[in-house]
């Protein structure tokens, strides 16, 4: 790997390295410049250059390794699935699941990102049972990793006649998709279900079966695809998105593993993990994790959720009620 000592210090990551490159580059050349004069040195001169040739291949390593890394995280960075499911609480949990997903979509239209439905399944008041969708975009999981877990709701439904508050959630996951997969699945652990994909009101607008279920059997998890043209088109989709699954089920159990070492990390990324309240009656959302509000929460949940990201981002962290 060729290395650009210019750009490398304007990395954050390398810029340090890039330093001590950059001085032992100057005594390698002092050296050589002294043998030039006085041929008498060599011994010693050989000695050094020596130590200094195994610094340079050793700090080169570190600089290789960081680069390599980065390249990793920006491949698998720029897509994600983003499921949302309803929680306790009903009706009123499915029309929050779909709330948050509409947020979610709103906000990636004010990235740029690109956003496709995998799946729906409706509740009678068209909220969601469950939903899945493909973002695509610059930054996307550095920027939606943190969204995976519990998010709860505290409101007066609109059918509520007493006026009473109630409280419902709904589970999000944010599912990396990776360019490079380290595992395959065995075509043995899965079973694959068809059906017709379902248009609105739940007719069936094609009369091929093109709707894919993929259930993984040795962990139970399963995926829908139905929104693509054809069968073999949501099968190749339904894998994608079972493969990231079973990838962060991997994560997780790793993450609880180490638990103990992850204390300046926000959360586990697990999806049971309660991570947020939206609470409209006093107009405030409160991530527990960082213990952090913010106020207005029409325009939040119109996708201007920016602030909510970027404190995230940085582990900012705030002195408000968690309740």
């Amino acid at each position: 790997m060729s290395l650009n000592l210019d750009e490398l210090k304007k990395n954050h990551k390398t810029s340090y390295l890039a330093g001590i490159l950059e001085h032992l580059d100057e005594q390698e050349k002092e050296i050589l410049e002294m043998l030039v004069k006085d041929n008498s040195l060599k011994e010693m001169a050989d000695t050094e250059l020596k130590s200094i040739q195994e610094q340079k291949q050793t700090t080169e390593k570190q600089i290789e390794d960081i680069l390599k890394k980065d390249i990793e995280e920006e491949e698998m960075a720029n897509e994600v699935v983003l499921e949302v499911r309803a929680g306790a609480g009903g009706d009123e949990a499915s029309l929050f699941a779909w709330e948050l997903a509409h947020m979610y979509e709103k906000f990636s239209e004010i990235q740029g990102w690109n956003w496709k439905t995998n799946y729906e399944s409706k509740s009678d008041l068209n909220g969601y049972k469950e939903a899945s969708f493909e973002i695509k975009g610059k930054d996307v999981y550095k920027k939606m990793r943190y969204e995976t877990g519990v998010h709860r709701v505290q409101r007066v439904p609109a059918t509520e006649k007493n006026g009473r508050v109630h409280t419902s959630t709904a589970s999000v996951a944010i599912l990396p998709i990776r360019k490079k997969v380290l595992f395959e699945i065995n075509p043995a652990d899965l079973e694959m279900e068809y059906s017709r994909s379902g248009g609105k009101g739940g007719q069936n607008v094609n009369k091929v079966e093109t709707a894919v279920r993929l259930i993984h059997k040795p962990t139970g998890l399963d995926v829908r695809s139905t929104n693509e043209r054809s069968q073999l088109a949501n099968r190749e989709k339904a894998l994608m998105i079972l493969t990231a699954k079973i990838l962060q089920l991997k994560e997780e159990e790793e993450a609880k593993k180490y638990s103990g070492e992850r204390k300046n990390q926000i959360g586990t990324g697990d999806r049971s993990e309660k991570i947020r309240t939206y609470n409209y009656s006093q107009d405030r959302i409160t991530d527990h994790r960082i213990k952090k509000s913010w106020h207005n929460l029409p325009k939040i949940m119109e996708g201007e959720m920016g602030e909510i990201v970027e404190s995230l981002e940085s582990g900012e962290t705030g002195s408000e009620d968690e309740e």
